[in-house]
């Protein structure tokens, strides 16, 4: 029997990277997954994957900045699977890579509201639920950013400064109906999303992207990225019965990232 047995989980920015990774080993451990998005090749990709191995898994296309598409999301899992145990917050963009005086509002904006608003709207709409569970579980998926200045990247680092200060007072909120809220802070991630944001960066500083790739390694203990992998590891830990009294905290996932 795996970790998460019988327990229903919703992981949003499901269909790649780090989100659809935490999908897959939900399922391994046991549990049924809707994996929500705006992509819905990917989104139906991961679900295709999860059910040719005999898992659980239903697919939502969602954009978590709009409160109306995440209302559907939630009902559309307790259609499908009768009940909701975990939330996990992954939605995430970039942003724009560019210093505050030259930043566009609209990319400000936009950022802010997929990845700290659409946090705040599933939390919102999944809570009635959670508190009917026994195994009530919320993971943000926050950054290393939300502990640093993070120059060129000011929308990005303020949303996931953000998120640590949304977990702990979810945390606080939700202590006493037995639903524990922690956030996960990874470091540079191997993948798609990386590679993009390396090679954005390069180009506004002119650099290589060796000398920018670099500079994300440097100041890790382990001179190395963070598999995705790793990151549903923690997951899976954190939404455990084992982790059951950890709670309002953020754990660090990043190769021993300092600055």
């Amino acid at each position: 029997m795996g970790k998460l047995p019988g327990r229903v989980a919703i992981v949003t920015g499901g269909g790649r990277g780090i989100g659809r990774a935490i999908a897959l080993r939900f399922v391994e451990e046991d549990a049924a997954v809707t994996v929500a998005g705006t992509g819905r090749e990917h989104l139906e990709a991961t679900v295709a994957g999860i059910r040719s191995r005999g898992g659980r898994a239903h697919a939502a296309v969602a954009d978590v900045a709009d409160e109306a598409a995440v209302e559907r999301l939630i009902a559309s899992t307790l259609e499908a699977f009768g009940r909701l145990d975990i939330l996990v917050n992954n939605s995430g963009i970039a942003g724009p890579t560019s210093t505050v005086a030259s930043l566009a509002r609209p990319d400000w904006e936009r950022t802010l509201a997929v990845n700290l608003t659409g946090a705040f709207l599933c939390a919102k709409h999944a809570w009635p639920h959670l508190t009917r569970s026994p195994f009530g579980r919320i993971i943000n998926i926050g950054s290393v950013a939300g502990f640093i200045g993070y120059p060129l990247r000011a929308p990005y680092a303020a949303s996931k400064w953000g998120m640590i200060g949304l977990t702990r007072t979810l945390a606080l909120e939700a202590g006493e109906h037995g639903i524990t809220v922690n956030a996960i802070a990874p470091g540079s991630v191997r993948g798609e999303r990386m590679d993009a944001v390396i090679r954005s960066r390069a180009a506004s500083l002119g650099q290589t992207y060796e000398e920018i790739e670099r500079s994300y390694l440097e100041p890790t203990a382990l001179k190395r990225m963070v598999e995705p992998e790793e990151l549903a590891a923690t997951a899976v830990f954190l939404c455990s019965d084992e982790a059951r009294s950890i709670t309002g905290e953020t754990l660090s996932v990043s190769a021993g990232f300092r600055v």
